[in-house]
Protein backbone atom coordinates (compact mmCIF):
# COMPACT_ATOMS: atom_id res chain seq x y z
CA UNK A 1 0.00 0.00 0.00
CA UNK A 2 2.88 2.35 0.76
CA UNK A 3 4.21 1.71 -2.74
CA UNK A 4 0.85 2.78 -4.20
CA UNK A 5 0.72 5.94 -2.09
CA UNK A 6 4.30 6.73 -3.11
CA UNK A 7 3.20 6.77 -6.76
CA UNK A 8 0.00 8.77 -6.35
CA UNK A 9 1.59 10.98 -3.71
CA UNK A 10 4.35 12.13 -6.09
CA UNK A 11 1.77 12.85 -8.79
CA UNK A 12 -0.42 14.95 -6.54
CA UNK A 13 2.54 16.75 -4.96
CA UNK A 14 3.44 17.98 -8.46
CA UNK A 15 -0.20 18.92 -9.09
CA UNK A 16 -0.18 20.71 -5.74
CA UNK A 17 2.95 22.66 -6.72
CA UNK A 18 1.16 23.92 -9.82
CA UNK A 19 -1.92 24.74 -7.73
CA UNK A 20 0.04 26.71 -5.11
CA UNK A 21 2.16 28.49 -7.71
CA UNK A 22 -1.01 30.08 -9.11
CA UNK A 23 -2.72 30.71 -5.75
CA UNK A 24 0.46 32.35 -4.38
CA UNK A 25 0.94 34.47 -7.50
CA UNK A 26 4.17 32.87 -8.71
CA UNK A 27 2.40 32.13 -11.99
CA UNK A 28 -0.84 33.50 -13.39
CA UNK A 29 -3.58 31.59 -15.15
CA UNK A 30 -2.25 33.06 -18.39
CA UNK A 31 1.18 31.60 -17.63
CA UNK A 32 -0.40 28.20 -17.10
CA UNK A 33 -2.25 28.52 -20.41
CA UNK A 34 1.11 29.12 -22.11
CA UNK A 35 2.66 26.09 -20.38
CA UNK A 36 -0.37 24.04 -21.36
CA UNK A 37 0.11 25.04 -24.99
CA UNK A 38 3.76 24.00 -24.74
CA UNK A 39 2.74 20.55 -23.52
CA UNK A 40 -0.10 20.05 -26.03
CA UNK A 41 1.73 21.45 -29.06
CA UNK A 42 5.32 20.33 -28.42
CA UNK A 43 6.06 18.06 -25.47
CA UNK A 44 3.14 15.62 -25.75
CA UNK A 45 3.39 15.26 -29.57
CA UNK A 46 7.12 14.58 -29.14
CA UNK A 47 6.30 11.93 -26.54
CA UNK A 48 3.74 10.29 -28.86
CA UNK A 49 6.11 10.43 -31.82
CA UNK A 50 8.88 8.78 -29.79
CA UNK A 51 6.53 6.15 -28.37
CA UNK A 52 5.04 5.13 -31.71
CA UNK A 53 8.10 5.41 -33.96
CA UNK A 54 10.34 3.29 -31.73
CA UNK A 55 7.96 0.32 -31.55
CA UNK A 56 7.06 -2.35 -34.10
CA UNK A 57 3.84 -1.62 -35.94
CA UNK A 58 2.34 -4.88 -34.68
CA UNK A 59 2.75 -3.70 -31.08
CA UNK A 60 0.87 -0.48 -31.82
CA UNK A 61 -1.90 -2.26 -33.74
CA UNK A 62 -3.06 -4.08 -30.60
CA UNK A 63 -6.67 -4.86 -31.46
CA UNK A 64 -7.49 -6.24 -28.01
CA UNK A 65 -6.36 -3.07 -26.24
CA UNK A 66 -7.84 -0.68 -28.81
CA UNK A 67 -11.15 -2.57 -28.82
CA UNK A 68 -11.40 -2.59 -25.02
CA UNK A 69 -10.70 1.13 -24.64
CA UNK A 70 -13.01 1.96 -27.55
CA UNK A 71 -15.83 -0.19 -26.13
CA UNK A 72 -15.44 1.23 -22.62
CA UNK A 73 -15.29 4.85 -23.79
CA UNK A 74 -18.22 4.61 -26.21
CA UNK A 75 -20.35 2.67 -23.72
CA UNK A 76 -19.81 5.25 -20.97
CA UNK A 77 -20.33 8.11 -23.44
CA UNK A 78 -23.67 6.67 -24.55
CA UNK A 79 -24.87 5.88 -21.03
CA UNK A 80 -23.69 9.26 -19.73
CA UNK A 81 -25.49 11.08 -22.52
CA UNK A 82 -28.74 9.18 -22.00
CA UNK A 83 -28.63 9.58 -18.22
CA UNK A 84 -28.07 13.35 -18.43
CA UNK A 85 -30.68 13.78 -21.15
CA UNK A 86 -33.43 11.53 -19.79
CA UNK A 87 -32.92 11.39 -16.02
CA UNK A 88 -31.53 14.82 -15.08
CA UNK A 89 -33.26 16.67 -17.93
CA UNK A 90 -30.13 18.18 -19.43
CA UNK A 91 -30.03 19.83 -22.84
CA UNK A 92 -28.31 18.20 -25.81
CA UNK A 93 -25.26 20.41 -25.20
CA UNK A 94 -25.13 19.65 -21.47
CA UNK A 95 -25.59 15.93 -22.12
CA UNK A 96 -22.80 15.93 -24.71
CA UNK A 97 -20.25 17.47 -22.36
CA UNK A 98 -21.39 15.41 -19.38
CA UNK A 99 -20.78 12.33 -21.53
CA UNK A 100 -17.37 13.67 -22.59
CA UNK A 101 -16.42 14.26 -18.96
CA UNK A 102 -17.22 10.63 -18.15
CA UNK A 103 -15.56 8.95 -21.12
CA UNK A 104 -12.44 10.90 -22.17
CA UNK A 105 -9.47 10.17 -19.89
CA UNK A 106 -6.53 12.43 -19.12
CA UNK A 107 -4.07 9.93 -20.60
CA UNK A 108 -1.32 12.44 -21.40
CA UNK A 109 -1.24 14.89 -18.49
CA UNK A 110 -1.97 12.53 -15.56
CA UNK A 111 -2.15 8.95 -16.85
CA UNK A 112 1.28 8.79 -18.46
CA UNK A 113 3.21 10.15 -15.44
CA UNK A 114 1.44 7.58 -13.25
CA UNK A 115 2.27 4.73 -15.62
CA UNK A 116 5.84 5.98 -15.89
CA UNK A 117 6.29 5.18 -12.20
CA UNK A 118 3.90 2.24 -11.83
CA UNK A 119 4.34 0.38 -15.14
CA UNK A 120 7.29 1.94 -17.02
CA UNK A 121 7.60 -1.08 -19.33
CA UNK A 122 4.28 -0.35 -21.05
CA UNK A 123 3.72 3.36 -20.27
CA UNK A 124 4.58 4.73 -23.72
CA UNK A 125 2.74 1.97 -25.59
CA UNK A 126 -0.43 2.43 -23.52
CA UNK A 127 -0.32 6.20 -24.03
CA UNK A 128 0.05 5.83 -27.80
CA UNK A 129 -2.86 3.36 -28.00
CA UNK A 130 -5.11 5.56 -25.87
CA UNK A 131 -4.27 8.58 -27.99
CA UNK A 132 -5.38 6.70 -31.11
CA UNK A 133 -8.84 6.09 -29.62
CA UNK A 134 -9.16 9.57 -28.10
CA UNK A 135 -8.01 11.54 -31.15
CA UNK A 136 -9.54 9.45 -33.92
CA UNK A 137 -12.86 8.58 -32.28
CA UNK A 138 -13.78 10.33 -29.03
CA UNK A 139 -12.81 13.93 -29.79
CA UNK A 140 -14.37 13.88 -33.31
CA UNK A 141 -17.54 12.39 -31.78
CA UNK A 142 -17.73 15.18 -29.18
CA UNK A 143 -17.12 17.85 -31.85
CA UNK A 144 -19.89 16.47 -34.08
CA UNK A 145 -22.36 16.33 -31.17
CA UNK A 146 -21.37 19.80 -29.92
CA UNK A 147 -21.69 21.39 -33.38
CA UNK A 148 -25.14 19.89 -33.81
CA UNK A 149 -26.17 21.04 -30.33
CA UNK A 150 -24.95 24.56 -31.10
CA UNK A 151 -27.46 24.73 -33.92
CA UNK A 152 -24.92 25.74 -36.54
CA UNK A 153 -25.76 25.72 -40.23
CA UNK A 154 -23.10 23.08 -40.97
CA UNK A 155 -24.48 19.61 -41.64
CA UNK A 156 -23.40 16.46 -43.39
CA UNK A 157 -20.32 16.79 -45.58
CA UNK A 158 -19.59 20.39 -44.57
CA UNK A 159 -19.53 19.47 -40.90
CA UNK A 160 -17.28 16.47 -41.58
CA UNK A 161 -14.87 18.63 -43.58
CA UNK A 162 -14.74 21.27 -40.84
CA UNK A 163 -13.92 18.70 -38.16
CA UNK A 164 -11.45 16.89 -40.43
CA UNK A 165 -9.66 20.18 -41.09
CA UNK A 166 -9.47 20.86 -37.35
CA UNK A 167 -8.11 17.39 -36.63
CA UNK A 168 -5.57 17.69 -39.46
CA UNK A 169 -4.01 20.61 -37.57
CA UNK A 170 -3.93 18.69 -34.26
CA UNK A 171 -0.23 18.27 -33.29
CA UNK A 172 -0.93 15.02 -31.41
CA UNK A 173 -2.69 13.48 -34.42
CA UNK A 174 0.13 14.64 -36.71
CA UNK A 175 2.65 13.01 -34.33
CA UNK A 176 0.62 9.78 -34.36
CA UNK A 177 0.60 9.64 -38.16
CA UNK A 178 4.32 10.45 -38.42
CA UNK A 179 5.16 7.89 -35.76
CA UNK A 180 3.18 5.17 -37.54
CA UNK A 181 4.88 6.03 -40.84
CA UNK A 182 8.36 5.87 -39.27
CA UNK A 183 7.52 2.59 -37.52
CA UNK A 184 6.20 1.04 -40.73
CA UNK A 185 9.21 2.19 -42.78
CA UNK A 186 11.78 0.95 -40.26
CA UNK A 187 13.95 4.03 -40.68
CA UNK A 188 16.05 5.45 -37.84
CA UNK A 189 15.85 9.18 -37.21
CA UNK A 190 19.15 11.09 -37.30
CA UNK A 191 20.54 12.32 -34.00
CA UNK A 192 19.81 15.99 -34.83
CA UNK A 193 16.10 15.10 -35.00
CA UNK A 194 15.92 12.28 -32.47
CA UNK A 195 17.60 14.09 -29.55
CA UNK A 196 15.39 17.23 -29.60
CA UNK A 197 12.32 14.96 -29.76
CA UNK A 198 13.65 13.00 -26.77
CA UNK A 199 14.32 16.16 -24.73
CA UNK A 200 10.87 17.60 -25.47
CA UNK A 201 9.22 14.28 -24.60
CA UNK A 202 11.04 14.14 -21.28
CA UNK A 203 9.62 17.53 -20.32
CA UNK A 204 5.99 16.46 -20.71
CA UNK A 205 5.38 14.62 -17.42
CA UNK A 206 6.41 17.24 -14.83
CA UNK A 207 5.15 20.26 -16.76
CA UNK A 208 1.78 18.65 -17.55
CA UNK A 209 1.12 17.87 -13.89
CA UNK A 210 1.98 21.41 -12.84
CA UNK A 211 -0.37 22.71 -15.55
CA UNK A 212 -3.21 20.55 -14.22
CA UNK A 213 -2.70 21.99 -10.75
CA UNK A 214 -2.49 25.54 -12.03
CA UNK A 215 -5.62 25.08 -14.14
CA UNK A 216 -7.56 23.71 -11.18
CA UNK A 217 -6.41 26.66 -9.03
CA UNK A 218 -8.17 29.02 -11.44
CA UNK A 219 -11.49 27.23 -10.91
CA UNK A 220 -13.90 28.08 -8.11
CA UNK A 221 -16.04 25.59 -6.22
CA UNK A 222 -19.56 26.94 -6.38
CA UNK A 223 -22.85 25.28 -5.55
CA UNK A 224 -22.44 21.63 -6.44
CA UNK A 225 -25.16 20.05 -8.52
CA UNK A 226 -26.14 16.39 -8.73
CA UNK A 227 -25.29 16.52 -12.44
CA UNK A 228 -21.68 17.27 -11.55
CA UNK A 229 -21.40 14.33 -9.21
CA UNK A 230 -22.81 11.87 -11.69
CA UNK A 231 -20.18 13.06 -14.19
CA UNK A 232 -17.47 12.54 -11.55
CA UNK A 233 -18.77 9.08 -10.61
CA UNK A 234 -19.09 8.09 -14.25
CA UNK A 235 -15.49 9.09 -14.98
CA UNK A 236 -13.69 7.81 -11.91
CA UNK A 237 -15.72 4.62 -11.41
CA UNK A 238 -17.79 3.87 -14.50
CA UNK A 239 -15.08 4.39 -17.13
CA UNK A 240 -12.47 2.03 -15.62
CA UNK A 241 -15.18 -0.58 -14.99
CA UNK A 242 -16.32 -0.34 -18.63
CA UNK A 243 -12.75 -0.67 -19.96
CA UNK A 244 -12.19 -3.71 -17.71
CA UNK A 245 -15.40 -5.21 -19.16
CA UNK A 246 -14.10 -4.36 -22.64
CA UNK A 247 -10.92 -6.34 -21.95
CA UNK A 248 -13.03 -9.36 -21.00
CA UNK A 249 -15.19 -9.02 -24.11
CA UNK A 250 -12.18 -8.72 -26.41
CA UNK A 251 -10.65 -11.81 -24.79
CA UNK A 252 -13.90 -13.69 -25.41
CA UNK A 253 -13.67 -12.62 -29.08
CA UNK A 254 -10.15 -14.04 -29.35
CA UNK A 255 -8.34 -10.69 -29.02
CA UNK A 256 -6.93 -10.99 -25.52
CA UNK A 257 -4.30 -8.44 -24.48
CA UNK A 258 -1.42 -10.87 -23.99
CA UNK A 259 0.61 -8.58 -21.72
CA UNK A 260 -1.14 -8.33 -18.31
CA UNK A 261 0.77 -5.13 -17.56
CA UNK A 262 -0.67 -3.48 -20.68
CA UNK A 263 -4.17 -4.64 -19.72
CA UNK A 264 -3.68 -3.11 -16.26
CA UNK A 265 -2.49 0.13 -17.86
CA UNK A 266 -5.75 0.41 -19.83
CA UNK A 267 -7.81 0.30 -16.62
CA UNK A 268 -5.49 2.69 -14.76
CA UNK A 269 -5.64 5.28 -17.56
CA UNK A 270 -9.44 5.06 -17.55
CA UNK A 271 -9.44 5.90 -13.83
CA UNK A 272 -7.84 9.33 -14.40
CA UNK A 273 -9.91 12.55 -14.49
CA UNK A 274 -11.25 13.95 -17.75
CA UNK A 275 -8.81 15.16 -20.39
CA UNK A 276 -7.38 18.64 -19.95
CA UNK A 277 -9.27 20.13 -22.91
CA UNK A 278 -12.63 19.11 -21.42
CA UNK A 279 -13.47 22.45 -19.69
CA UNK A 280 -11.82 24.40 -22.54
CA UNK A 281 -13.94 22.72 -25.21
CA UNK A 282 -17.06 23.03 -23.04
CA UNK A 283 -16.38 26.77 -22.64
CA UNK A 284 -16.24 27.14 -26.43
CA UNK A 285 -19.79 25.81 -26.62
CA UNK A 286 -21.15 27.61 -23.56
CA UNK A 287 -21.13 24.84 -20.94
CA UNK A 288 -17.98 25.76 -19.03
CA UNK A 289 -19.55 26.13 -15.56
CA UNK A 290 -20.54 22.48 -15.10
CA UNK A 291 -17.42 21.19 -16.87
CA UNK A 292 -15.06 23.30 -14.75
CA UNK A 293 -16.78 22.27 -11.53
CA UNK A 294 -16.73 18.59 -12.53
CA UNK A 295 -13.03 18.86 -13.42
CA UNK A 296 -12.22 20.38 -10.03
CA UNK A 297 -14.11 17.74 -8.05
CA UNK A 298 -12.86 14.75 -10.04
CA UNK A 299 -9.24 15.92 -9.89
CA UNK A 300 -9.45 16.14 -6.10
CA UNK A 301 -11.19 12.77 -5.69
CA UNK A 302 -9.02 10.98 -8.23
CA UNK A 303 -6.26 10.66 -5.60
CA UNK A 304 -8.45 8.06 -3.88
CA UNK A 305 -9.75 6.31 -6.97
CA UNK A 306 -6.38 6.12 -8.76
CA UNK A 307 -4.77 4.74 -5.61
CA UNK A 308 -7.51 2.10 -5.36
CA UNK A 309 -7.20 1.23 -9.05
CA UNK A 310 -3.42 0.85 -8.77
CA UNK A 311 -3.90 -1.49 -5.81
CA UNK A 312 -6.37 -3.60 -7.81
CA UNK A 313 -4.70 -3.53 -11.22
CA UNK A 314 -1.00 -3.82 -10.38
CA UNK A 315 0.45 -7.34 -10.23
Amino acid sequence: MLDILAITGVIFVLIGIGFLSVRLGVFTSTDMDALGKFVINLALPALILRAVSTRPLGEIANLGYLGAVLFGSLAVFALGYLWTRRVTGGTVRQSTFAAMGMSCANSGFIGYPILLMALPEVAATALALNMIVENLVMIPLVLVMAERAAGGDLTGGRLVRKIAARLARNPILIALVLGLAISASGITLPVLIDRPIDILASASAAVSLAVIGGSVAALRLRTARASVFHVVAGKLLGHPAAVALGLLLMAALGQRVSDPLLASAAVILAATPAMAIYPILAQRYGDDRNASLAMLVMTALSFLTISAMLAIALP
